[in-house]
């Protein structure tokens, strides 16, 4: 054997002699999401034990299944603070608490110390509703 043909032979011994396509030559023709995919859901006759093709599955899951956990104590108490219920969205949270920053700012109220201390326990509980996860 040559020296190329030697040089062949181990780069294919790496492989274990089969064929090789450098990364992304033949995906997305089943990939999730593509005409081939959604045709393959509608007229499969197998079960999809593991929903590989469910549409509840995936990155837009969260919007269309929206399942949230019960509310913490201390989540449940910024959300009174908030005036808020516990099914409240994200969107519900984070306008509430614009309309609520407005409301109590010290500029709108001309300095008045109740609404400052107000503010401060909006702005509170915003940032541990925050941070905790639960508006995320």
């Amino acid at each position: 054997m040559s020296d190329a043909d030697v040089a062949t032979f181990q780069r294919e011994a790496l492989t274990g002699h089969r064929p090789t396509w450098n990364l992304g030559v033949n995906a997305a023709k089943a990939a999730f999401g593509s005409p081939f995919a959604a045709r393959f859901r509608r007229e499969s006759p197998f079960r999809d034990t593991f929903g590989f093709f469910d549409e509840t599955v995936g990155p837009d899951a969260r919007e269309r299944q929206e399942t949230r956990r019960k509310p913490r104590a201390l989540e449940q108490q910024a959300l009174d603070t908030l005036d808020l219920p516990a099914t409240a969205s994200l969107n519900e949270i984070k306008a509430r608490y614009k309309e609520l920053v407005k409301r109590h700012h010290p500029d709108a109220n001309g300095g008045d110390r109740s609404a400052e201390e107000r503010l401060r326990k909006v702005i509170q509980a915003y940032d541990y509703l925050r941070k905790s996860g639960f508006c995320s």
